[in-house]
């Protein structure tokens, strides 16, 4: 709540007309931005197999990981649609599921390292998650979405540091952390990377490419961990 008020007592923060300028622009025969465009297939995948593994493993916090892995597929034509032809009408189709997303995870966390009780949450949670992208729309005000997002990725690993988790393999969850980190991080260096890989690979398709690996990971996660005996929250 703290962090919330903090942020609202600051100015308005308006969404950077420079954001949409990405440095590769080519065009392989119809598709604009073709590298930005298609690299969210991996999305697709990795959303799929989380899905197929919840319903094979019937996780006790289905709802939620469905959720979110449904959330990641959403984000592949979003995003898709958002990279075709940048602006800020397109970027609402690419921030709503990545919201839902954040706001799902959250909820995982809470539900395997605090209290199960929690998951019940859920739609709450997502509500908070769509009205952060639509208060921007509305207003343009970029603070709710803000907090949304980096409050999220503050608050989880302290809840990985501070409280036990019911299942085991719990460091893939940092691993993710780690590797969106780094796609945020190639994302700023959009222009950058396409310098250094000779123009094969620019900063932002990279970071598609890296959050999608982050993602496989939490995948991977489910199928090989086990409930530890004796940790019931």
């Amino acid at each position: 709540m703290g962090s919330f008020l903090y942020l609202f007592s600051m100015p308005v923060i308006l969404q950077n007309p420079l954001y949409h300028q990405f440095i590769d622009t080519r065009m392989f025969g119809t598709i604009p931005n073709t590298q930005d465009v298609l690299s969210n297939i991996f999305f697709i995948l990795v959303g799929f197999l989380g899905i197929k593994e919840i319903l094979r493993s019937k996780n006790q916090q289905m709802t939620s990981w469905i959720a979110f892995f449904a959330s990641i597929m959403l984000v592949a034509p979003g995003s898709a649609y958002y990279h075709w032809s940048p602006d800020n009408f397109t970027l609402i189709w690419d921030r709503l599921p990545m919201s839902l997303g954040f706001m799902a995870l959250f909820m995982i966390m809470i539900a395997e390292h605090i209290s199960v009780k929690a998951e019940k949450f859920l739609p709450l949670a997502l509500l908070m998650g769509i009205s952060s992208v639509l208060v921007w729309a509305v207003t343009g005000d970029l603070r709710f979405y803000f907090w949304i997002q980096f409050s999220s990725f503050i608050i989880i690993p302290l809840i990985l540091i501070l409280f036990p988790s019911r299942y085991s393999h719990k460091y893939f969850y940092g691993l993710t952390l780690l590797l969106y980190g780094f796609a945020k991080w190639s994302e700023v260096k959009d222009q950058e990377i396409f310098t250094w890989t000779n123009n094969l690979l620019s900063g932002h398709t990279l970071k598609h490419i890296l959050a999608a690996i982050g993602i496989a990971g939490l995948w991977w996660m489910l199928k090989i961990r086990k409930e530890i005996p004796g940790e019931r929250i």
